[in-house]
């Protein structure tokens, strides 16, 4: 790691530190996750190898974080690490919305700047490249993603959660994805599920986005269910055909659909059109990410930009 200069640390997770650097011979800003390999004979981990393997796929795209280089070192004192070399990038939307909510700015000033269109087109296009290469991201989430204020791009990172639903795997986890923007099949412990968990992670972040505060805030599994039932209405068989056969089924109080309107009130009804067949209970009518991209919302957007 001689090559690089490290500046400060930017992020520390489950998986590792992610510090801010500089290539010394060059120049370029780089971000360096770096994951520690506790044993020998551990090797490295499966969400590690998984990112990398995927990000060796997918980081062409222009829409999601590219990885450029991975080291393996080891230290004086014998500990092993895997250092991941990203492109630098200044920002997460997490941060962004936040400081979008302090200036108070109006709505009709962020539709000037197509911010919200523009966004949600940019991870609909990173998305549908994911699923289209046969990749399930897993972990979309605000914190996910980072914006690149300058250029105004999106990228999608941290695909440490990521699968390939190409490969021949059994039932895959539940554990997966921040519990705000879970999706209510794996909420409710569906065998089986596919790319339309993504859609749903989008659909929360689109919501979001629009009224800047998260949509579903539970605290626990069973919480962050009742408040989608609350929003959404009790799924019943006609809604969602086998939802009451789920494993995590039970006995729940039986509230009526609510107006997704009132919830997003400065989003145009196009935009709330698109979120509701984002947030459609059963995943099978659940709107693809390249269907997204050709819907009507977007209409007045400049792809060609993109």
């Amino acid at each position: 790691m001689d090559d690089y200069e490290i500046f400060d640390t930017i992020g520390n997770g489950t998986y590792g530190k992610v510090y801010k650097a500089k290539v010394k011979n060059t120049g370029q800003i780089v971000a360096i996750k770096k994951a520690k390999l506790e044993r020998d004979e551990d090797g490295i981990a499966a969400t590690t190898l998984r990112e990398i393997s995927l990000l060796r796929m997918l980081s062409q795209n222009l829409n999601i974080v590219r990885l450029l280089d991975v080291k393996h070192l080891k230290c004086n004192d014998g500990r092993l690490f895997v250092c991941l070399i990203f492109e630098y990038v200044d920002c997460d939307l997490r941060d962004y919305i936040d400081k979008l909510s302090k200036t108070k700015m109006p709505q009709m000033l962020i539709k000037v700047f197509i911010v919200l269109q523009s966004f949600m087109y940019q991870l609909f296009k990173g998305v549908s490249y994911c699923h289209g290469h046969g990749v399930i991201h897993r972990d979309l989430k605000p914190q996910n993603i980072l914006v690149d204020k300058t250029r105004g791009l999106l990228k999608l990172a941290d695909f440490g959660l990521g699968r390939s639903f190409f490969l021949p795997v059994g039932a895959l986890t539940h554990n997966v994805m921040t519990l705000w923007y879970r999706a209510p099949e794996v909420l409710l412990g569906v065998v089986q599920y596919s790319i339309p968990v993504d859609i749903w992670s989008l659909g929360c972040i689109f919501a979001e986005m629009s009224r800047m505060t998260p949509l579903f805030r539970g605290d626990s599994e069973i919480g962050q269910l009742l408040c989608i039932f609350r929003q959404l209405g009790t799924p019943t068989e006609d809604m969602w055909p086998g939802v009451s056969k789920s494993r995590n089924w039970h006995s729940y109080p039986e509230w009526k659909p609510q107006k997704l309107s009132l919830v997003v009130p400065d989003m145009e009804p196009s935009g709330v059109d698109l979120l509701s067949n984002m947030l459609d209970y059963d995943p099978a009518k659940r709107i693809s990410a390249k269907e997204a991209m050709q819907h009507p919302y977007f209409d007045d957007l400049d792809k060609s930009q993109y």
